[in-house]
């Protein structure tokens, strides 16, 4: 009698988390908003009903068949003929063929009319869930790893197919069958029989329930080393680049097999403890078949009972079987149904921490002027990032953010898109606190330009029109233009329809920076953060990307967090923090003549910039025979 394997990765679950799982998943078995879907249950419950009744008859034309066959005597057959005498058991023969049909059915009927049920609850719940992910922190996100969460989720998902069905579709009707054949065994033989086989139930399914507790253990460690292994092969996947550059394929190998290791010795425990849960189950059941025979058989010879009841006894306990196997498998089933749920239940059950207010209203901006007013904020309690910093963005401008590295330059772009929210004082647009307006309206009015440009892994065309979905192609294209990336896209194979790779890896650094750019320009948002856009670029295409930049920044309120400071030379306005404070404010000419940090970090990096332009330089000799250093010809990008 096989068993299928079916334990999960958690310690067992308490009696009442597994009600409050079933409890919260059960407006998705019955949901109050599609009555259709709640007649099909109907339905299948009633065929249910009727695939059991026919299942517990079956037995008997196999009884009445073959005492048909045992008990015709020779006067019987010279007074009425035996082709008539063999009528009666063919009936019942075909009588028994035509009950099994009905039964597997009806099964299958009840299968498909569920199907429909199921398939809506799985999907509701992922629906959900994956919106939820969306709705989650920027801290949640970065504090988890994206292979061991995907697993959850993908678990999750599978648990609500088995429990939806096996508390409808399996748990229901063996409990059915069994007190049908509880009901029959007491009537048609004798309560002693329906005491063994209670025995025999009991034994069984408390032997199973023990052993599957008993396996839940080992499956644990194999699915945390599952995790761990899909994790660790998804972070070094994404990686890609860097493994290669360290060379550390081996390195990876070894971690990823290490956690495999884990698995595969888990695995062979799990199949091993299967193997015995199996001939366990196999001892107690067969033992109380053999007794209940036994019984049936010294009946037959008493001449107390029939060959057909002894027949009827041993067809009963072979159906009993079936469902008896189930208490194991659905047992074990849904248990790491519950499991897998409750889990993704308690990523359901993680707050957002960033929520509207309930009276929150949308963003109306005109002119767009952003505000910081005493802004205070800190990740770690102990750790503060800002510290009182005020300025402000006035409508149309370009306000630029320098400072060293841990500033807390890229914190600001942060909270102005409320990724977090202040600890304390306010950030306003055009007077309205971020607090108070709704997160769609407040982000559809800023756009990004990220240093680290990440791209969905599809084509050009849909990297661009992200921006906004409703574009048509003659705006992407226009957008292209704005960005000065459209003569390129044009040299391309499929143009528009290149695939641009796993996080856009099939372009250059400057050609992902303009696809973000058009983007943007796409976006069309009234203000525009430029989070350290040009940093990771060399200095031609910086300056390339840079003039794009300016063309968009035109006629739009715009924050500049910038690292190299020949970016920021034109701002309005030059801001300089130090350790999450204002050192220093003013424009580029200002705050060299104060001769304080920004001038420090301006003469460090123009010595820096001259001493590359110096490795770019060749020597040449002019029309009167003197020797001179001259930029080399720049290679096209």
């Amino acid at each position: 009698m096989s068993t299928v394997d079916a334990a999960d990765a958690k310690p067992k679950v308490k009696a009442e988390s597994a009600f409050a799982t079933l409890y919260n998943l059960w407006p998705y078995m019955w949901p109050t908003d599609r009555p259709d879907l709640k007649k099909r249950v109907a339905v299948a419950l009633l065929v249910l009903v009727a695939a059991k009744v026919v299942t517990v008859l079956i037995p008997y034309t196999y009884k009445w068949a073959t005492d048909a066959l045992v008990t015709p005597t020779p006067g019987d057959a010279a007074a009425v003929g035996m082709a008539a005498i063999l009528t009666v058991p063919v009936m019942l023969v075909i009588a028994y063929g035509v009950g099994r049909i009905l039964m597997n059915v009806f099964n299958n009927l009840r299968d498909a009319l569920f199907a429909k049920v199921g398939q809506h609850a799985v999907r509701q719940l992922a629906y959900k869930t994956f919106v939820h992910m969306h709705q989650l922190s920027l801290r949640f996100h970065l504090q988890r790893r994206t292979g061991g969460m995907s697993r959850i989720i993908e678990r999750g998902t599978r648990g609500i197919e088995i429990i939806v069905r096996f508390t409808i579709l399996n748990t229901i009707p063996t409990v059915i069958e069994f007190l049908l054949a509880a009901v029959i065994i007491t009537w048609q033989f004798d309560w002693v029989y329906l005491v063994v086989i209670a025995v025999t139930v009991a034994l069984y399914t408390w032997f199973t329930v023990k052993a599957s507790d008993w396996r839940i253990k080992i499956r644990r460690a194999m699915n945390d080393s599952d995790t761990d292994a899909n994790a660790k092969a998804i972070d070094s996947l994404l990686n890609f680049e860097t493994v290669k550059y360290f060379g550390n394929e081996p390195m990876e190998a070894r971690r990823f097999d290490g956690s495999m290791e884990r698995y595969e010795a888990s695995a062979i425990r799990i199949w091993t403890s299967l193997a015995w849960l199996n001939i366990g189950q196999i001892v107690i059941f067969t033992t109380g078949m053999t007794i209940c025979m036994a019984m049936s058989a010294a009946a037959v010879l008493r001449g107390d009972q029939t060959i057909g009841d002894f027949v009827l006894i041993n067809a009963l306990l072979m159906q009993l079987s079936i469902p008896l196997n189930f208490i194991g498998f659905v047992y074990r089933e849904i248990k790491q149904g519950l499991i897998d749920i409750e889990a993704m239940f308690d990523l359901l059950d993680v707050a957002p921490e960033i929520v509207d207010k309930p009276d929150a209203k949308t963003l109306v901006v005109d002119g767009a002027t952003v505000r910081f007013d005493d802004v205070v904020f800190h990740y770690d309690a102990d750790r503060p990032i800002l510290k009182g910093v005020s300025f402000e963005v006035p409508a149309g401008q370009t306000i630029a953010i320098v400072g060293p590295s841990g500033a807390g330059k890229s914190t600001i772009s942060r909270l102005l898109f409320r990724f977090y929210d202040v600890t304390g004082g306010r950030i306003t647009i055009d007077g309205q606190d971020v607090r108070d307006v709704t997160q769609e309206s407040l982000r559809a009015a800023i756009g990004m330009v990220p240093q680290d440009t990440v791209l969905f892994n599809d084509t050009v065309r849909y990297n661009i029109g992200y921006g906004r979905t409703e574009a048509d192609q003659a705006e992407i294209e226009e957008a292209a233009q704005t960005a000065q990336i459209g003569e390129f896209i044009a040299t391309l194979p499929k143009g528009y329809d290149t695939e641009v790779g796993e996080r856009g890896l099939k372009l250059s650094g400057g050609e992902k920076q303009r696809v973000a750019i058009a983007r943007t320009v796409l976006k069309a948002p009234p203000i525009l953060i430029l989070d350290e856009a040009t940093s990771a670029l060399d200095i031609h295409t910086e300056r390339e990307i840079q003039a794009a930049l300016d063309r968009v920044s035109t006629g739009r309120t715009t924050l500049v967090i910038a690292h190299r400071l020949s970016t920021v030379i034109n701002a309005h306005e030059i801001i300089v923090l130090d350790k999450g404070m204002i050192v220093e404010r003013g424009r580029h000419d200002e705050l060299l003549a104060q001769d304080g940090l920004y001038a420090s970090m301006w003469n460090r990096q123009r010595q820096a910039a001259e001493a590359i332009e110096r490795l770019h330089e060749v020597e040449e000799t002019d029309a009167e025979g003197f020797v001179r250093r001259v930029p080399a010809q720049q290679p096209a990008e």
